[in-house]
């Protein structure tokens, strides 16, 4: 019996996060910058310590980095923790949850503009697909990461998407499948001259093992574990699984001696790093060895002390499991605590509108991202002869009359038709208030306004300030391709102004 390792890469997991940012415009990337200024070495610890197989460190780690970007909506940063927690997940068996995490690491990349970066994460939705049972839609996301990393000149990792699939096929017992894989690969390194990684010679050793070509196995499996020790940065656990590999290699050949050796090294090397899931392994192969000796004693207690380190490791998985589940729930609590007072921040308590700060946030991508013939209108709206409301009828009836005005600006603001328009009403302190309509023709935002002043006009206020009327006067501009929320909003607020001078209860709208 021979308990197969993982052989799907997670070198690709900690790649240069940086590297993305070199595809993005300049003020993307800065953005990107100094998020990786205050979050990147948390980040980069967890990804380089998840590769290492420590899970529980891992969460510690990731915690803060993933509340931060929960926190100030880095969708990038969350979509890099989610990866990482897949990965985490997948470590101690929890192939739900991975899967999960696959889904939503993938889910919130695709909300920014695409990056190379693209398919690892395919990639790793694709590995997970594949551990839960559903190949074909594992092929699927495959075939995209290959394509998205061909595309992009990415050679490694599209190397990296190869084996995992190779590794995949040839789990499932599909060798043919396997082995043409692999044979893409190969050929892609030769094409780009790029060196086979050490991964995917302990998959093609694999293979080897399974078709009877013992030899060649022993041969390739060697080649992994020397390409591996040339390497910078090294996994923990991927020299004892490419040992593993040696070792059956070599008792399938009749080579004890040799086999036990490299066990023995496998052994020491599980025990010292803390490898649970090795020394299982370590303990079933040694049961084979003691069989093909003749000693069925010595391996029926070696298959016994695989089967109790088996139980072992799945109760500690199980604890760990349950560890990673509690602190993800904290971690959820925490994020919907701030962004409960995140909008409790980017809204006026009086009124409910939002305020400035959430003007400050919102208006700026708005005029940045919109197409070229998106219509946005920016309308400054103040309450005419407001203070005599407050010294006429107290502050009371001035803020009952404000709420007011606030229900008629909030159906003013409703949402369009159009999908890609935006539209919200925001208090800007005493009786001042912005209108902000896009998805709209210029035709139709005016005469929305015009419908606002109306409204305001026949409210009915007796019930508040007796037969003092109440008026609004509001000046509308519409924004240019060249447009900061600064010039927009002085524009519209000279336009109020006029408006004002215009004899108030008056709409004054820019010519277009």
């Amino acid at each position: 019996m021979w308990t197969a390792p993982c052989s799907r890469s997670r070198t690709a997991l900690a790649g240069n996060s940086l590297r993305t940012a070199k595809s993005c415009d300049s003020s993307s990337r800065l953005r990107y910058l100094a998020t990786w200024s205050s979050s990147g070495a948390r980040l980069l610890s967890a990804e380089l310590v998840c590769q290492r197989g420590e899970p529980a460190e891992t969460m510690r780690l990731l915690r803060p980095v993933n509340a931060y970007a929960n926190a100030n909506g880095q969708l990038r940063l969350q979509a890099r923790c989610n990866l990482i927690l897949a990965w985490t997940y997948r470590e101690v068996g929890d192939l739900a949850a991975s899967l999960e995490h696959a889904v939503k690491a993938l889910e919130l990349l695709d909300t920014q503009p695409p990056t190379p970066i693209r398919a690892l994460y395919l990639t790793r939705l694709a590995d997970a697909l594949d551990e839960c049972g559903d190949p074909l839609e594992a092929r699927l996301r495959y075939e995209q990461a290959e394509e998205f990393a061909e595309r992009h000149g990415n050679i490694p990792r599209l190397m990296t998407c190869l084996n995992n699939r190779a590794y995949g096929e040839y789990l499932a017992g599909d060798v043919d499948r396997a082995q043409a894989t692999i044979n893409r690969l190969i050929e892609v390194s030769r094409i780009h001259d790029e060196p086979v990684p050490p991964h995917v010679l302990d998959t093609v050793a694999r293979i080897q093992i399974t078709e009877g070509r013992y030899e060649e196995a022993i041969a390739t499996a060697q080649q992994a574990i020397d390409a591996h020790k040339g390497q910078r940065t090294r996994e923990a656990i991927s020299l004892p699984e490419f040992l593993l590999t040696l070792v059956v290699a070599q008792r399938h050949f009749g080579d004890i001696d040799a086999a036990q050796r490299h066990l023995d090294e496998c052994r020491e090397i599980g025990t010292s790093a803390g490898l649970a899931s090795i020394l299982v392994s370590v303990e079933a192969e040694q049961a084979e060895m003691h069989a093909v000796r003749g000693d069925f004693g010595q391996a029926f207690n070696c298959l016994k002390a695989s089967h109790e380190a088996e139980k072992a490791l799945v109760s500690e998985r199980r604890a760990v499991q349950s560890r990673l589940r509690q602190q993800m729930l904290e971690t959820n609590e925490v994020r919907a605590e701030a962004n409960r007072l995140r909008g409790e921040a980017q809204r006026d308590p009086l009124t409910g509108l939002y305020n400035g700060r959430f003007v400050d946030e919102t208006l700026p991508g708005m005029l940045t991202g919109r197409a070229a013939d998106q219509v946005i209108a920016a309308a400054m709206v103040d309450l005419d002869n407001f203070k005599r409301v407050n010294d006429m009828y107290t502050h009371a009836a001035g803020d009952a009359v404000l709420v007011e005005v606030a229900q008629l600006l909030t159906l003013a603001a409703r949402t369009v038709e159009d999908p890609s328009g935006i539209c919200f009403a925001a208090r800007f302190g005493g009786e001042e208030f912005l209108v902000v309509l896009q998805g709209l023709s210029r035709a139709n935002a005016a005469q929305r306004l015009e419908d606002l002043r109306h409204a305001v006009a026949n409210a009915g206020w007796a019930r508040i300030v007796g037969d003092l009327p109440m008026t609004m006067s509001a000046g509308v501009s519409w924004a240019d391709t060249e447009d900061s929320k600064y010039t927009l909003l002085h524009r519209a607020d000279k336009l109020l102004f006029a408006a004002k001078h215009a004899g108030r209860d008056h709409v004054c709208v820019e010519d277009a």
